[in-house]
């Protein structure tokens, strides 16, 4: 079947997200008693709980809808895959208080964005410092967010082994850079 512009698909009546970069690709699905997948390619590009098995259900994942939400921050308020999207505590208290911000919308996006790419559990953290600094913005909200995915700095080079020491220390001689000035040797 074919992935509809809106990024879903329609089994048994009811209608499941799928990520955004597959908006009208031809895809299978295969449903099991307790689950639907989205096939694209040979990879499983979305899963869905089978907890609903009413019809003209939306099963929607808000994950799928960020490429969406880069180019529509405003959807962020009433889009139905956001209206029950259902974050952590700290992130929700963040959110609120960020789209009450000019470019409120915009700024939560680029949060989640990173969030995207770091994980939910590192956008809960980073929330959580910037909740107990008593500082929410988006800026202190990335920047802590930064702070935890980092790659850790190498520990120090104290212990040099012995196989790389140098046998002979080097002499520093500011005089070869004199030509540079047009300065002779005067000494």
């Amino acid at each position: 079947m074919r992935v509809s512009s809106t990024c879903l698909v329609r089994v048994d009546r009811n209608r499941y997200s799928v990520p955004a970069s597959a908006a009208g690709q031809a895809v299978s699905v295969r449903t099991t008693a307790d689950q639907v997948r989205v096939v694209a390619h040979g990879e499983v590009i979305a899963a869905h709980a089978r907890v609903l098995f009413g019809r003209e259900q939306l099963i929607c994942d808000p994950w799928h809808y960020l490429p969406v939400l880069d180019k529509k921050p405003g959807a962020l308020r009433n889009g139905a895959p956001f209206v029950a999207w259902d974050l952590p505590v700290s992130i929700q208290t963040v959110r609120d208080r960020i789209l009450k911000q000019p470019k409120g919308d915009r700024a939560f996006v680029e949060l989640l964005m990173l969030a995207g790419e770091a994980g939910l559990d590192a956008l809960t953290v980073a929330c959580e410092l910037a909740l107990e600094h008593g500082v929410v913005s988006a800026a202190v909200v990335m920047n802590e967010l930064r702070r935890l995915v980092a790659p850790q700095l190498p520990a120090s080079l104290n212990s040099v082994p012995d196989g790389i020491a140098l046998t002979m220390e080097p002499l520093a001689n500011c005089q070869r850079y004199d030509h540079l000035l047009g300065v002779t040797n005067v000494h």
